[in-house]
């Protein structure tokens, strides 16, 4: 089992499952999926996870009874409910009835990750989440979210703190434009991806100041952050 724990990803749509399943075992997580609410505490009762990330609505059992029946069986395992349901009273329910967060649809994947560490931080659960990540001489602080290289500190906005970070996540790998739509933006995030391209665009200009190029573009696939051969 990986140090960071395992988490059950409970929804009946299956693009948002494999979504949250994805970016959670990028950072590190083992993950199961369900698709149903009888799924879920069968998994959750056969192999008991650290976290669920549950859905609330779904077709035979809700997300808030799941919680109900694992928390009368004695399966006390922190939840973040997870639903289109953004009223007061149904927010307030989730967490009366054992749930540790909420996270409305549509969402952001970085959020929900940060979310699921902050969580397991709070219940003392699972990993702590390194703070820093370092590639090259390019540097990334979670806790203050700052950067620098080459010793300068680079001033970027909560967009261009998130494509970096997901790139510094996954250096000297080939990264599709799809991939990097999923993780930096809306998991349903439907617009033109030439708006990746600016922030990319924008993101070299910031950090690429000084020799070596670190944010290269694969024709036809995505980006990569590694080094060039030449500087290896």
């Amino acid at each position: 089992m990986s140090e960071k724990g395992r988490v059950l990803v409970v929804d009946d749509e299956s693009n948002i499952t494999d979504l949250v399943a994805m970016a959670l075992r990028y950072e590190g997580f083992d993950v199961a999926i369900a698709a149903s609410g009888r799924a879920a505490l069968e998994a959750a009762r056969a192999t008991p996870p650290h976290l669920i990330v549950l859905d609330v609505m779904m077709p035979d059992l809700d997300g808030f009874e799941v919680a109900k029946q694992l928390s009368l069986g004695g399966h006390r395992v922190p939840i973040l409910f997870l639903t289109a349901r953004d009223t007061t009273e149904d927010k307030v329910r989730g967490l009366t009835i054992g749930g540790d967060d909420y996270v409305t649809k549509p969402f952001s994947l970085e959020e929900l990750v940060a979310r699921v560490y902050a969580i397991l931080r709070r219940v003392g659960l699972g990993a702590k989440e390194d703070t820093r990540i370092e590639f090259a001489d390019l540097l990334m602080d979670l806790d203050t979210q700052e950067v620098w290289r080459n010793d300068r500190l680079i001033e970027l906005t909560a967009t261009e703190f998130r494509l970096l970070r997901y790139l510094m996540l996954n250096p000297r790998r080939v990264l599709t434009r799809a991939q990097i739509l999923d993780h930096v933006w809306d998991y349903d995030f439907g617009g033109d991806a030439r708006v990746l391209e600016t922030y990319v665009s924008y993101l070299r200009k910031k950090i690429d100041f000084v020799e070596p190029h670190l944010i290269h573009t694969v024709r036809g696939t995505g980006y990569s952050l590694r080094l060039p051969p030449d500087a290896r």
